[in-house]
């Protein structure tokens, strides 16, 4: 007679732990969509002073973290597999690229374009998985690349430019998450944080260096405002992975995959409500054909996550 109850018990919890990590993923995607209204805010800093900022500000929480958290353990393990190290170094060069395109992007008046990079991400994903990883790509998955293909080619004629902010952040983001799946669960967040900012400490040190030697290190000379808004840098990088990590323990890669869609659905709301960034035709077209794609490869996910559980119930149901 308990078993009944405990059964419903056992449902509960799964259900809240779903829950939870849902809203938790979805925390960090609603965050990474109006980051760029951060960026914006944080002039006259330029791009270069911002991401070493980043860099520095988000090593020193990742430490309070670790020290609140007792994790230093965790990160000397880390540091005690150098294969672990430096693919984390790699990773962090990676991210390291990708913040100071993006932030670059923000700054230029080019939110949309940047979005147009997220917006591809889930597709370049797929796609370093068969030339890096040899997977095998099903249909779906084939369509939605060629029609991203065709997307950017529009763009490209239309608008008569390149998006190389686009290109370049989708590379750099796929890599990195690349990278972050040959590390797998070997690494916390943030001991990968931690580990990741400090191979890129020395490197913002010395941008920070000539930034101060060129136009001038901005922190403290603008307002009490914009000293609070650059140094909360470490905090706003953080948060969302650390919601981000928790998300992902706790929902289906299928779940993901849906949400992440979140982030550059903002934003581009953000780029052409808010900072009212022109949408020429063309580009229209193109970021319509995007969206075709994206629709394509979330009906293959969901196809395929059905197919594997209702796989997934017919062999339990042969077992019992």
């Amino acid at each position: 007679m308990n078993a009944a109850p405990a059964s419903s018990s056992l449902r509960d919890e799964r259900g809240g732990g779903e829950t939870a990590g849902t809203l938790y993923a979805l925390g960090a995607y609603v965050l990474w969509g109006v980051l760029p209204l951060y960026f914006v805010a944080l002039a006259p800093a330029g791009s270069w002073e911002v991401v070493a900022w980043r860099v520095l500000l988000s090593l020193v929480f990742c430490a309070l973290l670790l020290t609140v958290t007792r994790g230093w353990g965790r990160f000397v393990a880390v540091l005690r597999r150098p294969r672990l190290a430096l693919l984390m170094g790699l990773a962090g060069a990676l991210i390291y690229g990708n913040w100071q395109v993006f932030v670059l992007a923000t700054q230029s008046d080019q939110v949309l374009e940047a979005s147009l990079g997220y917006f591809i991400n889930p597709i370049t994903t797929v796609l370093l998985a068969v030339i890096v990883l040899r997977e095998r790509l099903r249909v779906l998955q084939w369509i939605a690349i060629g029609v991203a293909a065709v997307a950017v080619v529009v763009i490209i004629v239309g608008y008569g430019d390149v998006p190389w902010y686009a290109l370049l952040l989708t590379a750099t983001f796929g890599a990195y998450g690349l990278v972050k799946k040959q590390v797998g669960g070997s690494v916390d967040a943030t001991s990968g944080l931690a580990l990741e900012t400090l191979w890129l400490a020395p490197v913002a040190v010395v941008q920070l260096a000539l930034v101060a030697a060129s136009t001038g290190i901005t922190l403290g000379t603008a307002g009490a405002w914009h000293t609070v808004l650059l140094l909360s840098a470490g905090v706003v990088t953080a948060i969302p992975l650390l919601l981000f990590a928790a998300g992902a323990r706790r929902v289906s890669l299928t779940t993901i995959g849906l949400l992440q869609f979140a982030g550059p659905i903002l934003q581009f709301i953000v780029g052409a409500a808010v900072l009212h960034e022109p949408m020429p035709p063309a580009r229209w077209v193109g970021f319509g054909i995007v969206w075709i794609a994206c629709v394509l490869l979330m009906a293959d996910q969901v196809r395929h996550a059905r197919r594997a559980r209702i796989a997934r119930g017919v062999a339990i149901d042969g077992g019992a």
